[in-house]
C-alpha cells in the first residue's frame, strides 16, 4: 500500500512541477516580449537622434562661433556628427539583446535543465542594457533602459524557481 501511495504522490508532484514550469515559462516569455519591444523602441529613438544630430550640431556651432566671427566647414560638422554617432550608437547592444532573447526562447521551449544557463544569459542581457544606458543621451531612452532592467530582474527572480 505504501508503494502505491508513494507512486501516486510522486506522479502528482511531477505533474505539479510540470504545470509550474509551464506557467513560469509562459510568464518569462511574456516579459521577454516586453523587453524585445523596448529594445526596438530604443533602436528607433537612437536612429532618429543620430540622424538629426548633424543639424543640431551645426546650429549650435554656428551660434557659438557667431560671437567670435569664426567660420566652420560643413566637413568638420559632419566629422563631429560621425564621431558622435559612433559614441552613442546602440545598435550593437540592441542586436545582442535581441539575440539573447532569442536564445532564451529557444532554451525555454527546448526543454531540459535551463536554470543556470538562463541566469548567465540574464547577466549578459543586463550588461547590454547597462551599456545602452551609459551611451544614451536621451531621457526617453534612459527610461526605457530602466524598464528593461526592471523586467530582466523580474525574469531573473522567476528563473530562481527553474531547474
Amino acid at each position: 500500500e505504501i508503494r502505491t501511495v508513494l507512486a501516486s504522490a510522486a506522479k502528482e508532484f511531477v505533474a505539479a512541477r510540470e504545470r509550474e514550469g509551464a506557467n513560469l515559462c509562459a510568464d518569462i516569455l511574456k516579459k521577454a516580449e516586453g523587453v524585445q519591444a523596448s529594445a526596438a523602441k530604443i533602436a528607433e529613438i537612437s536612429a532618429n537622434d543620430i540622424a538629426g544630430y548633424p543639424a543640431k550640431l551645426e546650429a549650435r556651432i554656428k551660434q557659438l562661433l557667431k560671437d567670435f566671427d569664426v567660420e566652420t566647414t560643413e566637413q568638420r560638422i559632419l566629422t563631429e556628427a560621425a564621431i558622435f554617432a559612433d559614441k552613442v550608437a546602440v545598435d550593437e547592444e540592441t542586436v545582442r539583446l535581441r539575440s539573447h532573447l532569442e536564445q532564451m526562447d529557444t532554451m525555454l521551449t527546448g526543454g531540459g535543465a535551463v536554470g543556470r544557463k538562463l541566469d548567465f544569459l540574464l547577466q549578459e542581457m543586463n550588461r547590454e542594457a547597462n551599456t545602452t544606458g551609459s551611451k544614451c543621451s536621451d531621457v526617453k531612452v534612459a527610461r526605457i533602459v530602466v524598464d528593461i532592467k526592471a523586467e530582466l530582474e523580474k525574469i531573473r527572480e522567476q528563473t530562481q524557481n527553474i531547474e
